[in-house]
């Protein structure tokens, strides 16, 4: 019956290329048609139990079995294939890859609620599960800046490294920053985005992060760039910051708030923002209705992560006397992002191994493959929300952004202001 079951949901999933399915006992079963463009790839079964794990729970069977090496993709690996299953099935063909049926859909609602609460005790649980794990990890993978969210690749960049720096240009021009002024980054990360306004702008910035290491990393970066002063980070939850802002960001943090939570949100940025101060918003995002974070990345990735719809981040967004100013959705920038860090992880097969062991190799491949698949073919995007109280608080037309990001940049790749390198990061000498 389970074999029934997926073969029934290969056969409706494997449209254009071939898909060979080689089971425990030997028999293959091919899908899909030969087609110019398209891979032809197999996966093996190790064990008869698979397609029961599989038909189950689709999405999380998959990727368990993967991880405990019970089955395994010829012809490509694991991003291939799930390109593949997701190039056959894009978001807007109006095909679903998992049908969860009446009940299933009943079981996601309510998953849904619980998963979007997020309240204090699980949101330091949630960020200690996915950043304070081996810090060398990220090292692995990550640019010089530790920058991890969706790079900007402007015209001409080919460089993992150089599409960072041009996002945080991108997000300082936004900004509209001015020497002296204060800047209030939630969630900072290992602090690379803080120190580099800082050092574009004369801005002073103070970051804030529920992660220990996350904390830990970017204080001794700030003393080793020599900008400590100006430059400061504490562990503190976002509802909780005191004080006045002309200047907040958020990078990568959104995603982890919680529905239930984004009054909250936007209700203490609109408090801690100056009348005349800006916000800048940058988050994961969906291009479709709200919806409800899948079991793997629930599971494995990002436990309480939830990434929102355009149309309920705004409905929180109105009541709290924000006016966006400016929306910008980022539609395919995030791919070519996660797969960067999926080829320095393959790179770094042996390293990651033996930091942790081939099971959590696996399983952090399958979640860029995932992701970076998510932006190719599904509804994922990334916004950049601009907000401010005073509809004056920027020019009315967008030409300062044009105009602060060409400066910014020229001067960063033309060498006139030295970005950070791996090497003054703290922990590489």
């Amino acid at each position: 019956m389970s074999m029934f079951l997926l073969d029934t949901a290969l056969k409706r999933l494997i449209h254009h290329g071939t898909l060979t399915l080689t089971e425990a006992g030997g028999r293959q079963r091919i899908y899909g048609t030969p087609t110019p463009g398209w891979p032809d790839l197999g996966l093996v079964l190790h064990d008869k139990g698979v397609p029961g794990k599989i038909a189950r729970n689709p999405s999380l069977g998959f990727a368990e079995a993967y991880m405990d090496c019970r089955l395994d993709v010829t012809g490509g690996d694991i991003m291939d294939f799930v390109s593949f299953v997701r190039r056959n099935n894009p978001w807007d063909s109006g095909r679903d890859l998992d049908n969860p049926g009446l009940f299933g859909k009943l079981r996601l609602a309510v998953i849904g609620r619980l998963n979007r609460i997020n309240a204090r005790a699980a949101s330091l649980r949630n960020v200690a599960h996915h950043y304070d794990i081996d810090d060398r990890l990220y090292d692995l993978f990550l640019d010089a800046n530790r920058q991890y969210s969706c790079a900007y690749w402007a015209d001409g960049i080919t460089s993992l490294e150089d599409a960072q720096i041009a996002k945080m240009n991108h997000i300082a021009a936004k900004l509209a920053l001015r020497p002296g002024q204060s800047v209030l980054d939630i969630g900072c990360g290992w602090g690379g985005l803080a120190i580099h306004l800082h050092k574009v702008s004369g801005a002073r910035v103070h970051g804030i992060s529920l992660s220990k290491e996350q904390i830990g990393y970017a204080k001794a970066w700030a003393e080793r760039e020599g900008v400590a002063d100006a430059v400061t980070f504490s562990l503190t939850d976002f509802r909780d910051v005191t004080g006045k802002y002309n200047r907040i960001v958020s990078v990568g943090m959104f995603e982890h708030v919680g529905t239930r939570n984004f009054p909250a949100f936007f209700r203490q940025v609109h408090n801690r923002l100056e009348p005349h101060g800006v916000m800048l918003l940058h988050t994961i995002g969906r291009a479709a209705p709200p919806s409800v974070t899948d079991d793997f990345t629930r599971k494995y990735i990002f436990p309480g992560g939830y990434i929102p719809s355009l149309s309920e981040t705004v409905a929180a967004i109105e009541p709290c006397k924000l006016m966006l100013a400016d929306c910008e959705v980022l539609r395919r920038h995030y791919a070519p992002t996660l797969r960067a860090w999926f080829d320095r992880c393959v790179a770094n097969h042996e390293r990651i191994v033996e930091l942790f062991d081939e099971k959590f190799y696996r399983m952090w491949l399958f979640y860029l493959a995932g992701a970076a698949t998510g932006f190719e073919h599904a509804s994922l995007v990334n916004f950049q929300l601009q907000l401010v109280r005073d509809r004056d608080a920027v020019p009315i037309t967008r030409d300062y952004i044009q105009a602060t990001e060409t400066r910014l940049n020229a001067e960063q790749f033309n060498g006139n202001v030295v970005p950070l390198h791996r090497d003054s990061a703290p922990g590489h000498s």
